[in-house]
């Protein structure tokens, strides 16, 4: 048994930023979702027999009281 537990979140991020642009013919930019698909199949190829893919859900946490800008997207530099 192979197992795979992936960060879904990052790897979209991960994708969006390093793989090449992709547009469909009706406009939409997709070349991240293709860069994340293929990985995902690229472990199936490699034998993983059980892949799972989490990603991030956005609800408060404990941490939004620790620290006031948690996630709150004010420290994402505007160009992205």
């Amino acid at each position: 048994m192979k197992v795979h537990l992936v960060d879904g979140t990052y790897e979209l991020f991960r994708h969006y930023f390093g793989a090449p642009s992709h547009i469909t013919s009706e406009g939409y930019e997709v070349g991240a979702t293709r860069a994340v698909l293929a990985s995902m199949f690229s472990l199936l190829e490699q034998g993983a027999t059980h892949v799972g893919i989490a990603t991030d859900h956005v609800i408060p946490s404990f941490r939004n009281e620790l620290y006031d800008g948690y996630k709150d997207g004010s420290d994402i530099d505007p160009e992205i």
